[in-house]
């Protein structure tokens, strides 16, 4: 009897620590799902922070690649006439998104300086400020407007060309020439501030460089063509 009690209480001891592991496994289990979830979180925050340091995601609009920054929601056109459209977060100091919407007409369009006097007329007149740039892209040649002042941001569907003024805005739209297809059409718009801060990865997404562009007059261009027209008028005077 005295061999058995060993036996016995090794068994009932065995039995104890059982129950003791079957009743802690749900807890450790939960446990470690709390870890799980806490890491994942972690992990998010940390994607979160490098989208926002520049980390950035290629998108095919057609015939252009875009690289631009993951913070850019990408949104379903509005219209027929869209090729592609952004979401553009505010930054501090302004209550409102901007938008980057990507236009392209088959080759069509209108010329660059009927497009330039186009957008230069959806601003008032008082206070607008802006300046025309050319310069050259990885993708092809290209035109920048930088537009300044009060808006006429359109409101509701197109077609009843309804707009609403939106003070201390700019405007950065960029005609860039594809060889062979023809000309695509970047129109950036909102708050001063938001659109200032999106002018660099802007230019960066179709393989611009600020350092190289230059200053465009149309009046500069037309006036060369009427010089050079009335240099060749002559020339053909002469030789009659």
């Amino acid at each position: 009897m005295t061999h058995r009690l060993p036996i016995v209480l090794l068994a009932v001891v065995s039995l104890a620590v059982s129950s003791l592991w079957a009743a802690a496994a749900p807890e450790k289990k939960e446990a470690q799902k709390k870890a799980q979830k806490k890491a994942q979180k972690k992990a998010q925050k940390k994607g979160q922070k490098k989208g926002k340091s520049g980390k950035t995601a290629t998108v095919k609009v057609r015939d252009i690649t875009l690289t631009v920054p993951t913070s850019w929601q990408k949104e379903k056109p509005r219209s027929r006439l869209r090729a592609g459209q952004f979401k553009l977060p505010a930054v501090p100091g302004d209550k409102q998104t901007a938008e980057l919407a990507i236009f392209f007409f088959g080759g069509a369009g209108g010329g660059a300086d009927a497009n330039i006097r186009r957008w230069v007329g959806q601003f008032r007149a008082e206070g607008r400020k802006m300046k025309v740039l050319r310069g050259e892209s990885s993708q092809g040649p290209y035109l920048l407007l930088d537009l300044s002042g009060t808006y006429n941001q359109p409101i509701g569907p197109p077609i009843q060309r309804r707009t609403k003024p939106m003070k201390n805005a700019r405007m950065l739209a960029v005609i860039l020439n594809i060889k062979g297809k023809g000309n695509y059409f970047l129109k950036l718009t909102g708050p001063m501030k938001t659109v200032t801060a999106a002018a660099a990865p802007l230019r960066q997404s179709f393989g611009a460089d600020l350092k190289k562009e230059k200053p465009y007059s149309a009046d500069s261009k037309k006036d060369k063509k009427d010089k050079k027209d009335k240099k060749d008028g002559k020339k053909k005077q002469e030789q009659k």
